[in-house]
């Protein structure tokens, strides 16, 4: 049984569609705290409701990103994680905190990596005007949005959208792409080879 801790700034959509698909789906897992960095962030609410540990480290008490990192590694480490989830946890991260959860820490981000890294990246895809866009789950590495690849999942882009719109469609795919991620790291699916994420296929898929 492996343990998750999420992280979380804000609703935590994305933390919401992890929980109810390791629930209903019954994975060999257990979400063991939602932690996050604003005492008002409302998905503590959700946490709660569901009966998960919740627990607040607030960034705007630490002056210096690398001991808020450190207040954060140590809440984090009280539950013994397995694997830490990033759901929408607008901190970026300093390197002695990223290499500390170093091949268990996932991220998603709204782009198809590495294109549109950081930031507005909706706006930045309508600005470059590309046909596709979309969401990438992957490990966590010092370098900002970057980190060998997970998955992805890809979206059209029309002629009519909006950041807004084009965000909708792409969250959708988010709340189906991060829990099938999560699911098949703690069922040891995954393996990283260099920078190249490659997942098991069932025994079943193998022998056809």
């Amino acid at each position: 049984m492996k343990k998750i801790v999420i992280l979380i700034s804000g609703r935590g959509s994305n933390m919401q569609a992890i929980v109810e698909a390791c629930q209903a789906e019954q994975w060999p897992a257990q979400i063991a705290a939602i932690i996050s960095n604003k005492a008002d962030a409302s998905g503590l609410v959700y946490a709660a409701s569901r009966g998960i540990p919740t627990a607040v480290v607030p960034s705007k008490a630490y002056t210096e990103r690398s001991t808020f990192d450190r207040a954060l590694l140590e809440q984090i480490d009280q539950y013994s994680p397995d694997l830490v989830v990033l759901a929408g946890f607008m901190r970026i991260l300093t390197p002695e905190f990223v290499g500390h959860y170093a091949g268990r820490m996932l991220n998603i981000h709204p782009s198809l990596l590495p294109s549109f890294v950081g930031l507005a990246t909706h706006r930045q895809a309508l600005e470059a005007g590309v046909k596709v866009h979309g969401a990438t789950v992957h490990f966590v590495t010092a370098e900002l949005d970057h980190g060998p690849i997970v998955a992805q999942a890809v979206v059209p882009v029309f002629s009519g959208d909006t950041e807004d719109s084009l965000a909708h469609r792409v969250l959708e795919q988010e709340h189906r792409l991060y829990p099938q991620a999560v699911r098949q790291f703690v069922e040891n699916k995954i393996s990283i080879i260099g920078n190249t994420v490659h997942i098991s296929e069932p025994e079943s898929a193998n022998m056809r």
